[in-house]
């Protein structure tokens, strides 16, 4: 049995160093590699020339209208004419990814968590925060922010409702940490959600919030009468 297990070793041994030949050899046919592991990928490397395209270069300018990341779309309003434009003059507003220490990017005013909303408050600002939040956060929190979204149906119980009276009376400059470096279960989405739209985010939520919460107090003196009818 020995004898077999030997004779079978070195048979073994031929055949490798057929195949494979002795390290240190010199040959001018392709290697037969067998795991090439991640060294040899068929894949395109930056700054290498690649056959495939007319051109002979593997990487691609991008694409016509491509926006990089943290940018948006230029607006009509600030763009300005030929003329006027500078060499390297960017012709579109930066979205930032809490770049600064001021409360905008933080939340934060002095050592404490701030309150109040350090943008203004418009129609389309909340048209965005309701489109982030319903992009963003409702899958979680709900479309009127109960925590009851899709994510509680398949075993995610941990989801907080934000219609909670301590939701309620957490300052906007925690809401916006959270949002920022994430808590308990919850991610962060600082990398992934601008500044701006966190704000405005924060926005929409205050609104949810009040709708859930209303009292004839928040109904406009004139439309009181109406609300009474019914």
């Amino acid at each position: 049995m020995l004898r077999g297990f030997l004779l079978l070793f070195l048979l073994t041994g031929i055949a490798i160093v057929a195949v494979f030949g002795f390290r240190g050899e010199k040959s001018t046919g392709a290697p037969l590699e067998v795991f090439p592991d991640m060294v040899r990928q068929m894949k395109v490397r930056a700054q290498a020339p690649l056959m495939f395209f007319a051109d002979g270069r593997g990487p691609r300018l991008p694409i016509n209208g491509t926006i990089p990341l943290g940018y948006e779309m230029p607006k009509p309003e600030t763009i300005a004419p030929p003329a006027a434009v500078v060499p390297g003059q960017e012709t579109h507003s930066r979205l930032g990814f809490s770049a600064g220490p001021d409360y905008y990017d933080t939340g934060k005013m002095g050592t404490n968590w701030g309150t109040g909303l350090p943008v203004q408050v418009t129609p389309e600002l909340m048209e965005r925060g309701r489109q982030r939040f319903n992009i963003t956060c409702a899958m979680c929190h709900g479309a009127s922010a109960a925590g009851n979204g899709i994510t509680k149906q398949y075993g995610l119980a941990t989801v907080v409702s934000l219609q909670d009276d301590r939701i309620h009376n957490m300052s906007d400059g925690e809401i916006f940490n959270t949002i920022t470096n994430g808590k308990n279960t919850m991610m962060a989405y600082g990398p992934n959600v601008t500044v701006a739209d966190r704000w405005a985010i924060i926005a929409y939520l205050r609104a949810l919030q009040r709708s859930q919460k209303a009292s004839i107090d928040d109904v406009p003196q004139e439309h009181r009468a109406e609300m009474e009818k019914k």
